[in-house]
């Protein structure tokens, strides 16, 4: 990875479980506090959207991934793999700078459906993301 960060490969391995299998509505994951190695913070197999945001961090980064359904109007159900970006404008400024430098490879890794990155909880709310999926249905 550009910033020397590495992903552990459970990581890998649990989003796959996600997205073949189910196994998890949403994985939380945290760069180490040595900086080397992308870790799986938390995983929750069942769990609302209002939880998944409540457990981002207000001051510090994260990345997440969320099964994330929906109604697409006149076409039904729908089910989408969110990649989250979560570094707010409040955390402090190294933290930032390798999360921002280690996203890139980390998403590449996962290949999800789509990508939001979030500065601020409205930028993760329900109603933006809902707007993102519907535009790339």
């Amino acid at each position: 990875m550009a910033s020397g960060v590495e992903v552990n490969d459970e990581c890998v391995k649990e989003y796959e479980l996600l997205k073949h299998k189910k196994a998890y509505k949403y994985i939380t994951f945290k760069i180490s506090d040595n900086h080397e190695q992308i870790n799986i913070e938390k995983k929750v197999q069942d769990g609302t959207y209002e939880e998944f945001v409540a457990c981002l961090p207000e001051n510090e980064p994260r990345y997440a991934v969320y099964d994330f359904e929906y109604e697409k109007p006149g076409e039904g159900h729908r089910s989408k793999i969110v990649f989250y970006s979560w570094i707010p404008d409040t955390a402090r400024i190294k933290p930032k700078m390798i999360y921002a430098s280690s996203k890139e490879a980390f998403r590449k890794k996962l290949n999800p459906s789509i990508e939001i990155q979030g500065t601020d909880f409205s930028e993760v709310s329900f109603e933006a993301v809902l707007e993102k999926a519907i535009r790339t249905s």
